[in-house]
């Protein structure tokens, strides 16, 4: 076993570990895992395998390809379980600099902008994300409450339709669009 200091050891527990080991080497959106999990989480036979495959696809798309952008995710991270979204915003918007396609971290800045009440910035960064990872159904969720918050209804019941179409799983989700349905009612979506 080779020898790792106990600082490296410590960052690679908190982050998961993305950069050792040969199966997280293309961690991110492009990461061929992915198929598979996207496969599982729609034909899961049940909500703890549905669940499951959540998890992972989420635990890969916030893998970055370097320890450092590794580290600014995790700061990111911190900052906003903190409710600290100023420098949580700038440690997402230097990971997006560092690593523009990385779908995540352009995800990660959209969510820090819409608790800002950011709605446009958020919503080009959610685009961007899109560009990226077109099945991130975090986004398109994401993109439905901007829309909701804009009361943009039939805007926000499209972004979650196709949330819910690459992920059934999301149950929050599906009540909220049969709500929307319902308040809409003719109007196209």
């Amino acid at each position: 076993m080779r020898s790792v200091s106990i600082p490296a050891l410590v960052v690679a527990l908190l982050l998961g570990a993305p950069w050792l080991g040969a199966a997280a080497a293309r961690a991110d959106q492009n990461d061929p895992r992915l198929e598979g999990l996207f496969y599982r989480l729609k034909t899961a036979s049940s909500p703890t395998e549905a669940k499951q495959a959540e998890s992972e696809i989420w635990q890969i798309w916030s893998e970055a390809l370097d320890e450092d952008s590794n580290i600014l995710m995790l700061r990111g991270l911190v900052h906003m379980k903190r409710s600290e979204y100023g420098p949580a915003l700038e440690a997402f918007a230097d990971l997006a600099a560092k690593a523009p396609k990385f779908a995540e971290a352009w995800n990660k800045k959209a969510t820090v902008e819409f608790l800002l009440d950011d709605y446009e910035s958020s919503v080009r960064d959610i685009e961007r994300t899109l560009a990226l990872e077109p099945r991130h159904f975090g986004a398109l969720a994401g993109l439905g409450q901007i829309y909701l918050a804009l009361d943009r209804k039939a805007a926000a019941l499209k972004s979650f339709e196709a949330a819910l179409a690459i992920n059934p799983n999301l149950e929050s989700l599906r009540a909220t669009v049969e709500s929307l349905r319902k308040e809409i009612g003719g109007r196209p979506t």
